[in-house]
């Protein structure tokens, strides 16, 4: 059996691995950081810290995870990476740690994928059950929440945030908030419609799907103002709990959001 972990491997004494992490070759671990049971790290890849992994993440061959913020204020300071479990970080992926001046600390949550050449910058919040497909990237500071796919080469704008189960098409260029439940597409992202395919395939109601359908309408195609048409979704759909999410995130959105 070859071993768990490859002699030419660099492991620093500061970093902490459970005793079933597999390490590939010529590997780069630095101190402060710990990988839970059942992490692999492939060969070439390189990982800073503090950073800390749960369990069974995929770290592929030549990913770069908790490398420094590329910010020009970041002065050195201790920050920190911070990944759930069941995570796999495919083959060039960058993840970088946080600033003192976002929070100190990046974060990841469990079950995303991130394809090859992903980048995840300084003081991101990404939820659940993501995928970020071929070179998507966040700049710092945005947040991607739960069961949200980021199409390939496509770039998000720092302080936006990419709504629940949103879908951003390939090559798509966001600089305002990206509704939950909706799909954006383009250079500048404009909406088109409910992530409908997105959603029956999460397990949504028809009941949900149709509710989420009639709000996006009261918002694009109404002729009502955003106001009033928060206002009137509330008025007739805020029994669904979907709907409700979405108007709380219209009323948080402080870069406005993608019509």
């Amino acid at each position: 059996m070859e071993p768990l972990r490859h002699p030419t491997a660099i492991i620093d004494r500061e970093a902490s691995l459970a005793p079933d992490v597999v390490v590939g070759p010529y590997a780069v671990i630095g101190a402060g950081v710990v990988l839970a049971s059942g992490c692999r790290v492939g060969a070439h890849a390189v990982l800073e810290g503090p950073t800390t992994l749960g369990e069974r993440c995929v770290v592929s061959p030549h990913a770069s995870i908790g490398s420094p913020p590329q910010d020009l204020k970041y002065q050195g300071e201790t920050t920190s990476l911070s990944i759930g479990s069941d995570n796999t970080f495919r083959e060039f992926v960058t993840v970088n740690r946080g600033t003192a001046g976002g929070g100190g600390t990046t974060r990841i949550g469990n079950g995303s994928l991130f394809m090859a050449y992903a980048h995840v910058a300084h003081d991101c919040i990404v939820g659940d059950g993501t995928i970020f497909a071929n070179a998507a990237t966040l700049a710092g500071h945005v947040t991607v929440e739960e069961g949200a796919t980021v199409g390939a080469f496509s770039g998000v704008h720092q302080y936006c945030t990419i709504g629940r189960h949103a879908f951003v098409g390939g090559y798509t260029v966001v600089t305002q908030d990206a509704l939950p439940y909706g799909k954006v597409v383009g250079n500048r992202a404009k909406a088109y419609g409910v992530n409908t395919i997105g959603l029956e395939r999460k397990g949504f109601s028809g009941a949900a799907i149709d509710a989420v359908k009639r709000a996006y309408r009261l918002l694009f195609q109404s002729g009502l103002n955003t106001a009033q048409a928060v206002a009137r979704i509330e008025q007739e759909l805020s029994e669904h709990e979907e709907c409700r999410y979405l108007l709380e995130f219209i009323r948080r959105s402080e870069r406005g959001i993608v019509k």
